[in-house]
């Protein structure tokens, strides 16, 4: 029998727990107790001395080393133990039918190898009438232990109980487990009972009695400090809270069919009071065999502040087993292996397995019942998403997506749409799978006009799911620029919060919300001009403060003659104070003859004054053109007007601020008829209310409920 030490640590991966040689040393106390409990029912309580001892490593005191070392009073290494501790895949302890005992395969061990270079062991065991003291001490470099490395002699203690003594930390573990952290703080006597109050409570609880009212002592000295000392003692273990047993099933989303056998998990919840025990964290913990070894609180509590403190006056501790985490753990103990992260419908998945997507679906509506702050509310976090992603709650419960507590908008949004798209991708697949069968298809066929049914049914299906996920989206982005025009139109941009003396650019900005200055439609394709109108989106050309001259159709001919600025520029002169490079804000034009000018005036600035404006350009675009444009919309867009001044075939809209005409463009001098004109004076109000209307159309189809108000 020997065990190979060089081979069991390259076969066996280090643990990321930094806690794993401690929580070994323990487990393996207890397991030695058990089986001495076994032979001897009058054996004593159970009683473990854990010891810690910090001291400088090398001549440098400013970086530590330690040695651990754990004193039991359980059966002793007799020839059995040596036996399994000289095997590396023990079945020892799984034959020996003790109630609570830790199934093995001796990799726990091999831990202390790779975290220590020094090991030492001696135990006491009974041996007939007498016991027998058996000592161990290996030292790297040395390559394997085997029966003959131990010394036996008569002991002189008269009990049973083993130490087992570890020095000289390697300092590779220290960086990468430890991740530099101080030794004496990640391992004093009082965060050690903290940890394994946490990591063997659900162990401890389940032994109940059969330890006795055992005591496990901890103890740490530094080489500068007093020592410390805490105890971990039956009497402090607490009662659970609830214990509930749901059942995860796993299913595929295509079929909807059961692909694995269902599986239980038992949910463990222990509400302690902070008053009472002072625990370094809340812990939620995915258990193998009654201990931790996945940690997923921060699924449930998302921020450190809340994973680290009480939670409502309460730390809570909430531990889920199943029999599949037990089968499914790794050697290290620090995960499980074959657990796939979903389902893929396909793909390589144990027949008998199920995913964590299926695990956390059954067992999170329990966990966020048990955790959740009081505070939170479902509601808040719904009214985000549909104002943010444009997420209804009727999308939420056709894709059956549940917001639990720590979801973010973005992360429900992201599941959300990510079910569409995964339906989509489906659906899109059975339509060419369709196609092709159709393609195929004779039409005097009986079956030719099924086949054409079904296909337009599968495709109005998928559009349904591609309008819900576009079109949300869409109305939350215009629900979005509305709010900011009206900031920007009373100022309350914070660019617009500028010093007295600075130039202010008010009409830049909302001429920008609009469409972006200085660009067309050639350039940019993403703009807002539907504010105005819905049609005009789909205009032929659109020119933002571009000389009128440069402006070409598709197919690159001009859409005026060169000195058409020339005249624009003539009109600007005639007003005093105007700046005379000015050109129509906003010009939209299309190859049927009609163009849309947009004025903007800046908040303040009287409307009323450049009411001519629109007239003349109407007549200029219409003679620049060679007569081929000769329906013209013009918009005069500000928040100020003297209403005294708009008369003659101006008329009032029955709702809102504004005033409208509709007239003919006639020569002035001929008569001649020209074309046609309509024109509208807009308050910016009037726009942002006709846009909040179109939009409130969609919401109410989409039974999205946006609400962009600045208290919100």
């Amino acid at each position: 029998m020997t065990l190979d030490i060089r081979g069991s640590i390259k076969n066996t991966k280090l643990s990321t727990n930094p806690y794993v040689v401690f929580e070994e040393l323990i487990s393996n106390a207890i397991d030695s107790y058990l089986i001495r409990k076994s032979m001897d029912p009058h054996a004593p309580d159970m009683q473990v001395e854990l010891e810690v001892k910090f001291v400088p490593a090398g001549l440098d005191e400013n970086q530590e080393d330690m040695s651990v070392s754990c004193q039991d009073n359980g059966c002793g290494l007799g020839d059995e133990q040596l036996k399994a501790f000289l095997t590396k895949d023990t079945s020892y302890k799984d034959d020996l039918s003790i109630s609570g005992i830790g199934q093995c395969k001796g990799a726990g061990r091999i831990q202390f190898f790779h975290h220590f270079s020094e090991l030492l062991l001696e135990s006491d065991y009974p041996d007939g009438n007498a016991f027998t003291e058996r000592k161990l001490h290996y030292l790297e470099p040395q390559k394997q232990i085997d029966a003959d490395n131990f010394s036996s002699a008569p002991s002189t203690k008269a009990r049973a109980g083993t130490r087992i003594t570890l020095k000289k930390l390697k300092p590779f573990v220290h960086a990468k487990i430890m991740r530099g952290d101080e030794l004496s703080s990640l391992f004093s006597a009082s965060a050690l009972k903290k940890n394994f109050l946490v990591t063997f409570l659900q162990r401890l609880i389940s032994l109940d009695s059969s330890l006795g009212d055992f005591e496990i002592k901890f103890s740490s000295q530094h080489w500068k400090e007093e020592a410390q000392n805490s105890t971990l003692k039956r009497s402090d273990l607490p009662s659970v809270t609830i214990v509930e047993t749901v059942t995860a099933k796993e299913y595929d989303p295509e079929t909807g069919e059961c692909v694995a056998d269902p599986q239980n998990f038992k949910i463990s919840h222990y509400k302690l009071d902070a008053r009472q025990y002072d625990l370094p964290k809340n812990s939620i913990a995915l258990c193998a065999k009654s201990s931790p070894v996945k940690d997923i609180t921060s699924r449930y509590l998302r921020t450190k502040s809340e994973q680290n403190n009480p939670v409502g006056d309460y730390h809570h501790i909430i531990l889920i087993e199943s029999e599949y985490l037990d089968l499914r753990v790794n050697e290290q103990r620090d995960d499980f292996e074959y657990i796939a992260s979903e389902y893929t419908p396909g793909g390589m998945f144990s027949p008998e397995g199920i995913s964590y997507a299926a695990i956390y679906e059954a067992i999170d509506p329990v966990i966020q019942r048990m955790a959740t702050p009081a505070d939170w509310k479902k509601e808040s976090v719904i009214k985000l998403t549909s104002n943010q992603f444009g997420i209804s709650e009727d999308m939420l419960r056709d894709t059956s997506t549940r917001i639990v507590y720590g979801d973010t908008p973005l992360a429900v949004a992201e599941r959300v749409l990510k079910k569409y798209q995964e339906r989509v991708i489906n659906e899109t697949a059975e339509i060419m799978t369709l196609k092709d069968e159709i393609t195929q298809s004779a039409p005097d066929s009986e079956g030719f006009r099924e086949k054409i049914n079904e296909l337009s049914w599968k495709y109005t299906a998928s559009l349904k799911n591609i309008d819900m996920a576009n079109l949300s989206q869409v109305i939350v982005r215009r629900a979005a620029i509305v709010q900011i025009l009206e900031l920007a139109c009373k100022k309350g941009l914070a660019m617009q919060n500028i010093d007295s003396d600075a130039r202010r650019k008010d009409e830049r900005i909302i001429h920008s919300i609009f469409f972006p200055m200085r660009k067309d439609s050639s350039e940019v394709s993403d703009h807002d001009i539907w504010l105005l109108n819905e049609e005009y989106h789909y205009y032929d050309y659109i020119a933002s403060d571009l000389p009128l001259s440069k402006l070409t159709w598709d197919d690159g001919s001009k859409i005026f003659s060169a000195d058409v600025d020339k005249g624009i520029q003539e009109i600007l002169e005639r007003r005093s104070g105007e700046n005379s490079g000015k050109r129509p804000d906003i010009a939209i034009f299309s190859k049927e003859g009609s163009a849309i000018i947009v004025e903007f005036k800046a908040p303040g600035v009287k409307m009323d004054e450049h009411i001519g404006d629109l007239q003349e350009y109407a007549y200029l675009l219409n003679a620049k053109s060679g007569g081929k444009l000769k329906k013209f919309y013009g918009y005069l867009i500000g928040d100020s007007v003297n209403p005294l001044r708009v008369i003659g075939s101006w008329t009032k809209f029955p709702m809102g601020n504004g005033w409208f005409q509709s007239s003919s463009l006639n020569d002035p001098e001929s008569g001649v008829k020209l074309g046609e004109t309509y024109f509208e004076i807009l308050h910016f109000s009037d726009v942002i209310e006709r846009a909040k209307k179109r939009i409130g159309v969609y919401q109410s189809k989409l039974n999205l409920k946006l609400d962009f108000q600045e208290d919100e």
